[in-house]
Order: structure tokens, then sequence, then C-alpha cells
């Protein structure tokens, strides 16, 4: 039986070559990007021994990170919170012993039996966690040791994405300048410490001292703004009762 070919059959394995013409605008691309592949193999193969270098160094200081966080960092987290743990039951008895309320803070700051204090875990667990609340506790301690500057340093070095703890540490700082007589200081603090969180238990607190502050600064439109937020946005709280006789004097 004879065989043939169909017209216009093109086996399908085979690749349809397109002739380029040498002057046309296709074939300058072409040798542009020929050109421009030569020149950035040899510039890897020139750099080899840098990109390679290169890459080690990120490979190491990410296992690098990698192995300190694991073996270093983690258990000094785990030994830094241990220890916390001791100071704060002496600041929390202090809290509710008005006798001994002094030693028990001075405890607290200093340590005993052995013990590390707040102080002792800020410097010697720097960067954990727990040398930062150490740092917050401390700065309370002082404030009520009446250690107004040391409860500046401490309280201002102190940083949380907890809003309440945030709020409370620039109200301490602003109570420490008030104590101190820095008025303009501290109302500055005590505004910084409202606009932290406008939460039912810092806000308030905070709008009642900046109010009272602002009053005895003669900065009564201030103050007056101060104690309608009480008013109107905190009325169940504790500030709120009275607070339209302040309102009065803020406004005469």
């Amino acid at each position: 039986m004879a065989t043939y070919k169909k017209r216009g059959f093109k086996p399908k394995n085979k690749v349809e070559e397109v002739p380029v013409d040498e002057n046309s605008t296709t074939a300058e691309v072409f040798s542009t990007l020929d050109e421009s592949a030569s020149k950035t193999e040899a510039w890897v193969q020139k750099n080899q021994n840098f990109i390679l270098g290169a890459i080690s160094v990120i490979a190491i200081g990410v296992l690098g990170y990698l192995g300190y966080n694991e073996f270093i960092q983690k258990p000094k987290e785990a030994s830094a919170a241990n220890e916390l743990f001791y100071p704060q039951q002496y600041f929390d008895q202090a809290l509710t012993n008005e006798t001994a309320k002094d030693s028990l803070f001075t405890l607290a700051l200093n340590g005993a039996e052995g013990k590390f204090g707040f102080l002792d875990i800020i410097e010697e667990y720097k960067g954990t966690k727990a040398a930062n609340l150490a740092r917050y506790s401390a700065g309370m301690t002082y404030l009520n040791l009446q250690q107004y500057d040391e409860a500046i340093d401490q309280l201002d070095g102190f940083t949380s994405s907890d809003a309440i703890l945030s709020a409370m540490a620039k109200g301490g700082i602003g109570d420490a300048f008030s104590q101190l007589n820095q008025k303009d200081d501290a109302l500055d603090y005590y505004e910084r410490a409202i606009a932290e969180s406008d939460n039912e238990y810092t806000a308030p607190r905070f709008l009642y001292k900046a109010g009272v502050l602002a009053l005895n600064l003669e900065q009564k439109e201030k103050a007056l703004g101060f104690f309608e937020r009480i008013q109107n946005e905190y009325e169940e709280s504790q500030e709120a009762n009275g607070v339209e006789v302040l309102i009065g004097l803020a406004q005469n």
C-alpha cells in the first residue's frame, strides 16, 4: 500500500525557526540581551568569592540569631522571671502594710536573703522582659519612698505595649514632678498618661490630677476640659463624685 504525506502536515516536535534579519530591531535586542548576559556571567565569576562570602555572613547571622534566642535569651528570660517573683512579693506586701512599708519597699529594691531585688534584676538581666518590669516596679517603689528623682529615672526607662502599665508609668512620672514642684512637667506627663489609654481605671484618675493641677496653674480652660471629660465619659468613676464643684471653679 502506498504511503503519502498530508498537505500542510508538520511534525509536532519540530520547532519552526523564524528567520531573523541581522539588521532588524529584533536582532539588535537579541544581541543586547546576549551581551548583558555575558557581562553578568563575567561579573558573577569575577566576584563569586565576595557573593559566597556575603551569603555565608547572612546565613551565619540568621543561625546565630536563632541559636542565641533559643539557647541564651530564652533561658535568660526564664531565670529573670523567676528572680522577679521575690522582690515583687515584698512590693505587694508593702502596699498593704502601712507600718513596715518603707522597709519592705527597701527590700524590694535591694533584695534579701540571697535573692535579687529590682535593681539587681535591672542590672543583671538587661534586655529581658523581666528587667523592664523590674524597672517599672523600681520606679513605683522610689515614688512610694519619696525619692522622686530616682522614680523619674526608672519610670522614664520603662516601655510597654500594655496601655494601662504605660499610662501608670507616665502618670507616676507626673506625680514625681508634682512632688518636686515642677508643675508644668507634671501636667505634661499627666496629659501623656491620659493619651495612652481611655480605660476606666487610669483615664479618670489622671484627668482628675491634670484638672486640679491646671487649676493650680491658672489654666482654667484646660482644667474645665479635663473635668468635663470625667463628667461626660467616666460618670461611674470615683473621680466623678463632686466633679461638678471643680467644674464650677474652672468656669469662674
